[in-house]
């Protein structure tokens, strides 16, 4: 059987994944130390410059007045754009363009149709007070219009001749509204 050599995971030791019948000569240890000590000094030195170069950037931004808010809005800005470049915000920025389209022509028709229903009640309501004469007319508005009389003459005394109704219905509201009005106030030469 062939052995495939196993590949040490991140942070494993690699010394410890070597199996018993791979060993290492005394040489090959130390020449991997030296080399482990190397990188670890460039991944320090590397940190270093890192955190140099970053306090120099700061110095920078610092002197043009660039500050935290203004690259947040910068970022956002760029970000915006980034997203406003994607096909996918095309393609939905079409699709709900052509959507408010047709929900604007559905309210429109909407529209329409509750105007010309409201021209309809309108019309209605006109016709209905064009044949008020014709029901005033009628024998059953007669009847109510005399039993109101009747009740009126008991109530008030008589009529002079010639009242109809509609004087009766008047006088009525005329009598409540002077009887809900304030008393006018008397003038000085009245006292």
């Amino acid at each position: 059987m062939l052995r495939t050599p196993t590949v040490p995971e991140e942070g494993e030791d690699v010394a410890a994944t070597l199996s018993a019948t791979e060993t290492l000569s005394e040489e090959e240890q130390e020449e991997l130390r030296r080399e482990l000590a190397k990188v670890e000094e460039e991944i320090q030195t590397l940190s270093q410059v890192l955190a140099a170069k970053e306090k120099h950037l700061a110095e920078i931004k610092r002197k043009l007045g660039i500050n935290s808010l203004q690259e947040l809005k910068q970022n956002i800005a760029k970000g915006w754009q980034d997203v406003t470049a994607t096909s996918a915000y095309k393609k939905t920025s079409e699709t709900l363009s052509q959507a408010g389209q047709k929900a604007s022509a559905a309210l429109s028709s909407v529209g329409s149709v509750i105007t010309r229903k409201l021209e309809d009640v309108n019309i209605r309501s006109i016709q209905h007070s064009i044949s008020m004469p014709a029901m005033r007319n009628s024998p059953t508005f007669k009847s109510f219009e005399e039993k109101v009389e009747n009740l009126k003459s008991k109530v008030g005394g008589t009529k002079p001749a010639g009242g109809d109704f509609g004087e009766v219905l008047n006088s009525t509201a005329n009598a409540s509204v002077t009887a809900t009005e304030p008393p006018t106030e008397q003038t000085q030469e009245s006292l």
